[in-house]
């Protein structure tokens, strides 16, 4: 099995293909896994690798290795784009997420005041009142959504709770008033007997029909770019993306292709 990517709190910085030089925050635990999705395509793995047994990162824990590694990265001449969080599961599950976000937004200011804070989150907090007041806080609250269709939803991020559906998490996403990026998978693939494609007309008009409600700021997409916990998961090209971007740009909206 798959396992986790991030054995650490602090990680990087690496090159995004989406973001630039990014310094990384896992507010997961180091030895485990936790996240509200379970998706397919997920890079860390499935959620069977289970929790671990160190436990998520406390918040004076990120703030100390935060600010030793920035400290580090100024001493060394390093250029920074964007500190990031992301890593062994969903960050903004994390219980103190929305003090971390105010250290490390402090920390920024201090050291690297040019660096861009950005969170990648799967929306399903997103409706979280101290959550979202966090994320407004953020300069890429990047939230995802791969489907409209709860078929399609359900097959790709196969959500832990039952009643994680693709509309509430479009209310959710509209709740921003456009302070957001929608980051979105386009993918096609079989996973326990199951065979999910959101690259047809049908499920691109159902992802259209979403981003004019919510109106985010910019629209990100991206298809697998490394290994996957399911084999059976077809890459979209380059220039099908292209092609994608440019039927939800003819409909006003800003799409940033990462391939």
């Amino acid at each position: 099995m798959q396992t986790v990517l991030f054995h650490s709190t602090i990680y990087g910085p690496i090159h995004s293909r989406r973001l630039g030089m990014s310094l990384g925050i896992n507010l997961m635990p180091n030895d485990g896994k936790i996240c509200s999705f379970d998706c397919v395509y997920c890079e860390a793995g499935f959620n069977a690798q289970g929790p671990g047994k160190d436990g998520v990162p406390t918040r004076e824990a990120v703030k100390k290795q935060l600010k030793h590694k920035l400290e580090e990265m100024k001493e060394q001449g390093q250029t920074l784009d964007v500190i990031t969080f992301s890593g062994n599961g969903e960050p903004t599950l994390h219980p103190e997420f929305k003090k971390v976000v105010e250290d490390v937004l402090r920390l920024r200011t201090q050291y690297f005041p040019n660096a861009k804070v950005s969170v990648l989150s799967n929306s399903t907090m997103a409706g979280k009142p101290a959550v979202a007041e966090a994320l407004l806080k953020v300069d890429n609250n990047i939230l995802k959504l791969d489907s409209a269709f709860p078929g399609t939803f359900i097959a790709i991020n196969q959500p832990v709770s039952p009643n994680c559906l693709p509309e509430g998490v479009i209310a959710d996403l509209k709740k921003f008033s456009g302070q957001c990026v929608v980051q979105t998978i386009m993918i096609r693939g079989e996973y326990n007997g199951k065979r999910f494609d959101n690259t047809t007309d049908e499920e691109l008009d159902a992802l259209l029909s979403a981003y004019l409600q919510i109106q985010p700021r910019e629209v990100m997409l991206y298809s697998i770019d490394r290994k996957t916990p399911v084999e059976d998961l077809e890459k979209v090209s380059k220039e099908e993306l292209e092609h994608i971007a440019q039927r939800f740009r003819d409909a006003g909206i800003k799409v940033q292709v990462n391939a």
